[in-house]
C-alpha cells in the first residue's frame, strides 16, 4: 500500500492503514502475543491465506507489525505488535468498547459471552 501524495489531516493516514475488515482483526490477534501465519490463519476465520499474507505485509510496511524468522526453518516466521503496532492497538481496543457496548444494548449479550466479552 503506498501513501497518497495528498491527505486532508492525518487521521486519513491511519485510517488507510488500517482501514477494511481484517486489519483490526489481525492487530487484535496480535494483540494476545507474537503468532505464525498457521496460527492467524486458523484464529482469524473466513480470512484466506493470500488476504491474510497481503494484510501482513502491508501491517508490516507501516511498521505496525515485526516478523521473525527463524533461522533452522525459513518457513517459520512469527509476527508481533511493534510498538507502533501497539499504540494504534489502543484505537482498536476502543473501537472494540464501543462494538460490545452497541451489542449489548441490541441485547446480543448471548454472542459477546460465546465470545468470551462478557
Amino acid at each position: 500500500m503506498k501513501m497518497r501524495n495528498e491527505y486532508t489531516c492525518p487521521l486519513e493516514l491511519t485510517h488507510d492503514i488500517i482501514k477494511g475488515k481484517w486489519k483490526p482483526i489481525i492487530l487484535w490477534e496480535l494483540s494476545k502475543g507474537g503468532s505464525s501465519l498457521s496460527v492467524l490463519k486458523k484464529s482469524i476465520r473466513g480470512i484466506s491465506q493470500k488476504m491474510l499474507v497481503q494484510h501482513l505485509k502491508e501491517l508490516q510496511e507501516w511498521g505496525m507489525i515485526g516478523k521473525t524468522i527463524n533461522d533452522s526453518y525459513l518457513l517459520k516466521s512469527n509476527y508481533f505488535l511493534t510498538k507502533r503496532g501497539k499504540k494504534i492497538f489502543e484505537a482498536v481496543s476502543i473501537m472494540q468498547d464501543v462494538g460490545i457496548e452497541m451489542m449489548i444494548e441490541d441485547h446480543r449479550e448471548e454472542f459477546l459471552k460465546e465470545k468470551g466479552l462478557l
